[in-house]
């Protein structure tokens, strides 16, 4: 059973934030590809890769899993796993647009190093 979290987080806190950019640009991707951001939303993960040991994941899911922790930030539903929760907590997703490098990125205070390109991390 999956559970729901509301509520403003903060960095560091036992919680995953969103920005207000980054809430606003995922529920128009997910719209442009037809999903209902009622029920759908933005799944970040953990996953193994890089050179730092760790690196984040992000795809759009029309539901979560049933062991899942979905936050709602902004309108947007972010879908997070049992594995992944522990080096996601405390973090914040945002967005920064612009000509070079725009795209989501994860604020994480458990990281300890980063690779120099910032694509996988260590806790």
């Amino acid at each position: 059973m999956s559970s729901t979290v509301d509520g403003e987080p903060q960095l560091g806190g036992e919680d995953v934030g969103v920005t207000e950019e980054a809430a606003e640009e995922a529920i128009a991707l997910l719209e442009s590809e037809d999903m209902d951001t009622d029920v759908a939303g933005l799944r970040l993960f953990v996953q193994q890769g890089g050179c730092a040991g760790l690196s984040y994941g992000m795809r759009f899911d029309h539901e979560p899993e049933e062991n899942d922790t979905v936050y709602e930030r902004h309108g947007l539903r972010v879908f997070v796993d049992g594995a992944s929760i522990d080096y996601i907590e405390g973090s914040v997703l945002d967005y920064e647009g612009g000509l070079q490098g725009a795209g989501f990125h994860v604020e994480n205070p458990n990281v300890v190093s980063e690779c120099g390109c910032g694509e996988s991390f260590r806790t």
